[in-house]
């Protein structure tokens, strides 16, 4: 796939603090990269490098084939931004604010009309308008900013914690226009603290711990490199004996809760085959059998716990 974000060796100190510290990456054309990483990590200077906003300190950061430092208007003229806190114009309107954002990117006036007409029904918010932006919710402004981010039809889109704080129905619409955008071939880079929601949206995810990038994968590829014993849960139509379950080849340790029994596995393959034998040879009918992988909750856990001194 063609590269959208090329990032090697971003480096930003602040004083004594080396904020970002040499993280590499690249995110390809039609992804939706998740940047993940507790308070502090790095997130959002990372993402204010790529943008233009704070310089580099050393290392490269390239937005659709432009260096950030040496093109940045062509690199901001392809990529829309919605930060965390809304940025629009307070004492304008809605309507105000996306012809003004037109004026500034170029576009004809009708089709920055037909643009912010379309964008604003999209997001629920065509009837108000000619409110002033002061008199919004956090949700609506929101969704401005993302109206905003969007009226000159980027090929990529920076979105820092778009769904904080947003009630249930301004979190779903943003996120199932966010699928809608993806699926019609915008790249997306999102930063957020929200496991679950990057769980359904990405397609991979970076974890920053302190500066430092520290892993890069698929969700599912990352809860299964992090726990190497595997769980099983299973569940009989007869009662079992807890020590014939142990014996089974491939299997580690068994536990019990209520009903079901918990297996612990080196080989997840071999101790489900084991388990099918065993019922089938005892005449026992397999009722539920269910693998448990970790979460992205705990895959986050896990590789952004500080070291022990």
């Amino acid at each position: 796939m063609t590269g959208v974000i090329h990032a090697s060796n971003l480096t930003k100190v602040f004083g004594s603090n080396t904020a970002v510290d040499h993280i590499s990456f690249d995110v390809s054309q039609g992804e939706i990269f998740g940047f993940l990483g507790p308070n502090g990590a790095g997130k959002t200077t990372t993402t204010r490098m790529l943008t233009g906003v704070i310089p580099l300190d050393t290392g490269i950061a390239t937005i659709l084939g432009h260096d950030i430092r040496s093109e940045p208007v062509l690199a901001k003229q392809g990529f829309g931004v919605v930060p965390e806190t809304s940025n629009a114009y307070t004492d304008l309107s809605a309507w105000q604010n996306l012809m003004l954002m037109g004026e500034l990117y170029g576009l004809p006036r009708a089709r920055a009309e037909q643009r912010s007409s379309d964008l604003l029904g999209m997001l629920g918010l065509l009837e108000r308008k000619d409110q002033k932006v002061q008199a919004y919710s956090k949700g609506m402004k929101q969704r401005l900013i993302l109206a905003i981010a969007l009226l000159h039809e980027p090929k990529l889109l920076f979105l820092d914690e778009p769904t904080s704080g947003l009630d249930v129905q301004s979190t779903q619409m943003i996120l199932s226009l966010l699928r809608d955008l993806n699926q019609q071939g915008t790249t997306i880079f999102l930063t957020t603290h929200n496991m679950e929601e990057a769980n359904r949206l990405c397609h991979r995810v970076g974890i920053i711990r302190s500066g430092k990038l520290v892993a890069i994968d698929a969700p599912e590829k990352l809860k299964t490199a992090i726990n190497r014993v595997h769980r099983i849960e299973v569940s009989f139509d007869r009662e079992i004996p807890g020590d014939a379950l142990a014996e089974l080849g491939g299997v580690r340790g068994v536990s019990r809760t209520g009903d079901k029994w918990q297996i612990t596995a080196d080989n997840q393959d071999a101790a489900i085959r084991s388990l099918m034998t065993f019922g089938q040879q005892n005449g026992a009918a397999i009722v539920t059998l269910n693998t448990l992988a970790p979460s992205l909750d705990e895959v986050f856990l896990r590789l952004t716990r500080e070291e022990k001194p």
